[in-house]
C-alpha cells in the first residue's frame, strides 16, 4: 500500500510542474498549453508511461472508483462544468487541494476542493493505480 501510495505521487510532481501553463483546448503538452483532460493525461503519461483517454468522460471510467472521504494524493477528481457530467478533470494533492487546466484565459493552477463552486459541481473521483498498467 505505501509502495502504491509513493508510486502515485510521482504524478503530483509532474502536475506540479506544469503550474502556470497557458489554457489552451485540445492541449496536451507544456509547450502547446493544456486542456484539462490533456493535463491530466500528459502527468500520468510522463510520470508512470500509461496511456489515459483523452478527455474527461472517459477518463472517469478509467481506474478505480473512489469516494470523496478516501481521496488521495494522484486521484482524479471530476465535476460538471459545462452542464454535463464528467466535463472536467484534476488531480487531487492532498489536503483539500487539486491541480487543474480550467479554462480559456487561466493557467493550470492549484485550488480547493472544498470551494462552493466546486463543491456543487463535483461528479466523483477515480484511482488510477501505476501498477495495475
Amino acid at each position: 500500500m505505501e509502495q502504491a501510495r509513493a508510486k502515485r505521487s510521482e504524478a503530483l510532481l509532474v502536475a506540479l510542474l506544469a503550474l502556470g501553463i497557458d489554457y489552451q483546448s485540445a492541449g496536451t503538452s507544456p509547450q502547446s498549453g493544456f486542456d484539462c483532460s490533456g493535463l491530466v493525461a500528459h502527468v500520468f503519461q510522463e510520470a508512470y508511461g500509461i496511456r489515459l483517454p483523452r478527455d474527461a468522460l472517459a477518463q472517469s471510467e478509467t481506474g478505480l472508483a473512489v469516494s470523496p472521504d478516501a481521496l488521495e494524493p494522484g486521484d482524479l477528481v471530476f465535476y460538471n462544468t459545462l452542464g454535463r457530467p464528467y466535463s472536467h478533470v484534476g488531480i487531487y494533492l492532498g489536503e483539500g487541494k487539486f491541480v487543474h487546466a480550467p479554462k480559456a484565459g487561466s493557467r493550470v493552477r492549484v485550488e480547493s476542493l472544498r470551494s462552493s463552486y466546486w463543491t456543487t459541481r463535483f461528479n466523483g473521483a477515480r484511482r488510477i493505480e501505476p501498477a495495475l498498467f
